[in-house]
């Protein structure tokens, strides 16, 4: 970074230096010149830190990685899911009826019912966009 910046204190030199010897006339000139090498090099960084997120993405996907918000379900994801929700259902089933009797455990099932359930439909429905979506391709 301290190379470059040397690079542009002595464009600024320069032009200052030019402006010196033209005069004022031609201040407007060199102030454009000025800035449009400072937009250049501007552009030219982002241009490398765009190349370079790019590539990083390229190198996530090539190496097989699920992408955040990409919604790929796999059926490992769904079992531990399922797995998950049963071990927790059994203190929750101890505190529901301990808390609410029989009632209380209907209502924990339910809920632990409910939640593996809206997970599945979610599943199916990702499933189904990423098959449209793989059918797409093939037309």
């Amino acid at each position: 970074m301290e190379a470059r910046d040397a690079e542009l204190k002595k464009e600024l030199d320069a032009t200052l230096h030019a402006r010196r010897e033209l005069g004022e006339e031609y201040d407007s000139a060199l102030v454009d010149s000025f800035l449009g090498k400072i937009e250049q090099r501007l552009d030219g960084t982002v241009d490398r830190r765009l190349r370079r997120h790019l590539a990083e993405q390229q190198m996530v996907v090539a190496r097989g990685a699920r992408s955040p918000g990409s919604g790929v379900d796999s059926w490992g994801e769904r079992f531990g899911f399922g797995v998950i929700s049963l071990v927790l259902a059994i203190p929750l089933s101890a505190i529901a009826v301990v808390n609410a009797d029989l009632t209380g455990l209907f209502v924990c099932w339910a809920g632990i019912f409910g939640v593996n359930a809206v997970h599945s439909v979610r599943g199916a429905q990702f499933g189904r966009r990423r098959r449209e979506r793989a059918s797409e391709w093939d037309d």
